[in-house]
């Protein structure tokens, strides 16, 4: 039986999602509800459009001349559809392009790793996102516990999967010293981490939650700056030196 992808969107020429250009697949659907999130369009798991690897592949055939940097799904979370997700980098690394997970990693269980072992055969990267170092904070912001996503992160490391971190900052949240330390305490122990991507929070989403008729619970909290994010990024990376 043919395995359809639940898809929110497409973007072509994707520049922050991974090496290159890329062709960047958005999947409906995450248990997470960070506060910061830019895409709250993508949190129901009701069907929006329903493709298959080989018509997604098509369509990336259709640009690959632009989009030589590979596939990147992204979403909502794309480990929600993991066999989708395998099916489609199986096809994707038989014509050798290069694919990448944006991912929490929330749905990870260090208990039964079957499913996960199998699709990082064909994952070149994960890109994790770190929300919160602090596990009671972290459910603060996203609802959800950190304990599986830090378990994912040591995962990836011992399986030796190339990541990309990426955490974004938030004035009373994120941007905090402490935390920024404890966080770049932790990504000392990794061997496997190739990119720090810090990410200044933005409100430019407002406009989606209004639309949507959800609450907007960051409407008080100041936007990150390039300093402020610049500044984060410098304490983490000086506490991943200190192994």
């Amino acid at each position: 039986m043919e395995i359809l992808g639940n898809i929110h969107s497409i973007e072509t020429c994707g520049t922050v999602d991974g090496p290159g250009l890329r062709f960047v697949v958005f999947v409906q659907g995450c248990p997470m509800r960070c506060m910061y999130c830019h895409n709250p369009d993508t949190w129901s798991t009701d069907t929006n459009k329903l493709m298959s690897a080989d018509e997604i592949l098509q369509k990336y055939n259709g640009v690959k001349e632009f989009c030589k940097g590979g596939i990147t799904v992204t979403g909502g979370e794309p480990l929600l559809q993991i066999d989708f997700l395998t099916d489609l980098f199986k096809k994707a690394k038989a014509q050798k392009i290069h694919t990448a997970i944006d991912t929490s990693g929330v749905t990870f269980t260090p208990q039964n790793t079957k499913k996960i072992d199998e699709l990082m055969k064909y994952t070149d990267l994960v890109l994790l996102d770190i929300k919160h170092i602090n596990d009671d904070e972290h459910k603060k912001l996203t609802g959800h516990s950190n304990k599986n996503i830090l378990e994912f992160a040591k995962y990836l490391n011992q399986i030796r999967k190339p990541v990309w971190i990426r955490h974004v900052v938030v004035s009373g949240i994120t941007l905090n010293e402490k935390y920024l330390s404890q966080l770049g305490q932790f990504l000392s122990k990794l061997s496997n981490v190739t990119a720090l991507d810090v990410l200044p929070y933005h409100n430019m989403a407002i406009s989606k939650y209004k639309n949507l008729g959800i609450e907007y619970k960051l409407t008080d909290t100041p936007q990150t700056t390039k300093e402020q994010a610049i500044w984060a990024r410098d304490i983490i990376l000086k506490n991943m030196k200190q192994k």
